[in-house]
């Protein structure tokens, strides 16, 4: 006889755990690349002030990227709102989630570096097709948990977020893309894309 999953299946919480620390490592690593300017050999507020607005790329990327890991924390919570059970498959897509989020840090540090250079581009190329493989990363792990759903979820949630996640590899795709010849463009609408996924909405919640 098949054992019940809602008795014998593996709960969550050392999932959610691990998670959670990986998720709490990677924004963790953002601030290191906001490096204080040599302050010895400036000696005035002014050469100070100035040095510290210069680091404005260094803001960007950690604004950016402390939005996208947080964001993604958010919707990895709501998705194991409605886990009944933790699946093989749900293991397997939910590590390689973890892969792209801990990656986070070295497109951001790359961001940083290169934001209105001349290396622009490749840096928010970089960074787009990082925020791309988070995309698909998170419809992965969403085809799996929707295999394992807690009885009782309610259809209008899992509804919103199949609208929602549809919509994350196209649009970040298209971000990638347009990033090659316009990259101001690209990272305006990875902006944008993760402002949607903000809503309450598009989580389910």
């Amino acid at each position: 006889m098949e054992a019940a999953p809602e008795r014998f299946g593996r709960g969550p919480e050392r999932l959610e755990a691990f998670s959670d620390s990986v998720f709490a490592i990677a924004i963790t690593l953002l601030v290191l690349d906001i490096r204080l300017p040599d302050l010895t050999e400036m000696s005035t507020a002014d050469q100070i002030g100035r040095a510290l607005v210069a680091l404005w790329p260094s803001y960007v990327g950690y604004f950016v990227s402390f939005i996208t890991i947080g964001n993604a924390w958010i919707n990895h919570h709501n998705l194991f709102r409605f886990l009944g059970s933790v699946s093989h498959g749900v293991l397997i897509s939910n590590l390689l989630l973890l892969l792209a989020i801990g990656f986070i840090p070295f497109p951001t540090a790359l961001l940083a570096r290169t934001l209105g250079g001349p290396g622009e581009q490749i840096g928010v190329v970089v960074y787009a097709a990082t925020f791309f493989a988070n995309a698909l990363a998170f419809n992965l792990l969403w085809v799996q948990v929707k295999r394992v759903l807690k009885p009782g979820s309610p259809p209008a949630a899992i509804a919103a977020i199949n609208r929602s996640y549809r919509l994350g590899p196209p649009v970040s795709l298209g971000a990638l893309v347009i990033s090659f010849a316009f990259p101001v463009a690209g990272l305006a609408i990875i902006t944008g894309l993760m402002i949607l996924y903000l809503l309450p909405r598009s989580t389910g919640a």
